[in-house]
């Protein structure tokens, strides 16, 4: 198959940028917190995150969780976030590159050498960032496709969301690799015969480098 008729689809949130999870220092710097404030850790001890189990369990959607996450963070500093993209906003706008994963850069990099093309597909890039924040990441003119739920209203792991992203690049699934830290985004994909790699947020390298063997790099 010629290289232009091959993409890589990426989520942002987890693939692209250290989670919210990883980056407690970050955020506690930032807002002024004690250092170990912040204990909720999702994916990294979900044996002591009960939010978390819940929205696996698939008991609250993933934006409740980060509505949830936000309410306690706005008490603790007494904040008045009505959004997830407020708490965003305030951690993570001022110094974005601190939060890009360098195996993300050194993934793509190939991916571009070989004339693979690149699209994001995300729930609530915009809604949790700002549109402002795109300027702040250089990288993201080398996306050909970003398809942003903010604007479709079509949330993975809903089919239409996968199928809009196809349209846009003018691609069929099968051309397509597709990643995502979620498992029923990666089930989603599926359903629509999307090329998958569930992205292990504790082993980057690994599933960065699992992607490219399905791209035949």
């Amino acid at each position: 198959m010629p290289a232009d008729m091959r993409a890589l689809i990426l989520d942002f949130g987890g693939v692209i940028t250290r989670t919210m999870f990883e980056t407690h220092d970050l955020t506690e710097k930032a807002l002024g917190l004690d250092q170990g404030s912040l204990t909720w850790r999702g994916p990294f001890d979900p044996d002591n995150d009960c939010l978390w189990r819940s929205m696996q369990a698939d008991e609250i959607t993933e934006r409740e969780y980060w509505r949830k996450r936000t309410q306690q963070v706005s008490g603790m500093i007494g904040a008045d976030w009505a959004e997830m993209a407020d708490f965003v906003r305030a951690v993570r706008g001022a110094s974005p590159d601190l939060i890009i994963r360098p195996e993300f850069h050194a993934a793509i990099e190939k991916v571009l050498a070989s004339r693979i093309r690149l699209a994001i597909l995300s729930n609530e890039l915009d809604l949790f960032y700002g549109a402002g924040f795109r300027e702040k990441l250089p990288f993201l003119a080398k996306f050909e496709v970003i398809h942003d739920a903010t604007y479709t209203n079509n949330l993975k792991p809903d089919s239409e969301a996968y199928l809009g992203c196809l349209n846009d690049l003018g691609l069929d699934a099968g051309q397509c690799v597709f990643v995502d830290d979620q498992a029923r985004n990666i089930e989603g994909a599926r359903k629509v015969g999307l090329h998958t790699v569930q992205f292990d947020v504790q082993d980057p390298e690994d599933s960065y480098r699992a992607a490219l063997h399905l791209l035949g790099l």
